[in-house]
């Protein structure tokens, strides 16, 4: 099992909080962390520590992304004119992979990566195998007509966990979606908060 793989059943238990809002979620069962020392008492989090654990909840809710993937779209939300965490979070939103899920087309973020990967979705009539790719305003995703009928693909679209995003056009009928326009924090349904400003904070001080 990779090391990514086995982070998702703990991210929700490292965090505290079902950042996904799934029923299954360990969190649901125990509230404590992760491993031998899990249970110790929690002190008050320093401002460092509230600014770090808003941004590894923030980075673990985009399937774990590594710090490189995550500093670097940090920079461009940066140089971008406007708020930049605002900007972070229409970045976030605008990858293939964060599209896909947000389409139901599969049940989780880290479904979306490797449903991307290998190659099950076209955007603009065309295949792309890249998850990070940035899905432009206008752009249509679809999932390739042999890849349709999958499992996964059948069980996120029965599934009643989760609303499909308003900023997005989705047939259900097809399995197409269309990049309406570009979200703001107050545009994506988070099941918990995310504070994009912390994040912004910490990387201004570190």
């Amino acid at each position: 099992m990779t090391k990514r793989t086995s982070a998702k059943y703990k991210i929700d238990r490292r965090m505290g909080e079902n950042i996904w809002g799934r029923p299954k979620s360990p969190v649901n069962r125990r509230e404590y962390g992760p491993g031998v020392h899990g249970q110790r008492r929690k002190g008050k989090l320093s401002d460092f520590g509230t600014q770090l654990r808003a941004k590894q909840k923030l980075k673990g809710y985009y399937g774990d992304l590594t710090e490189k993937q995550f500093r670097r779209i940090y920079a461009e939300a940066v140089r971008v004119k406007g708020d930049t965490g605002e900007n972070l979070i229409g970045l976030l939103e605008s990858r293939l992979d964060a599209v896909v899920y947000r389409a139901k087309f599969v049940p989780t973020i880290f479904a979306a990566r490797q449903f991307v990967n290998h190659g099950h979705v076209t955007v603009n009539g065309k295949k792309v195998n890249i998850p990070s790719y940035r899905v432009k305003e206008g752009d249509v995703v679809e999932i390739r007509e042999r890849s349709k009928q999958m499992g996964l693909v059948m069980e996120a679209q029965a599934s009643a966990e989760r609303d499909i995003a308003d900023y997005l056009s989705v047939d259900g009928g097809k399995l197409t979606c269309e990049f309406v326009r570009t979200p703001g924090l107050g545009d994506v349904p988070y099941p918990v908060m995310m504070e994009p400003n912390l994040v912004v904070e910490f990387y201004a001080k570190n």
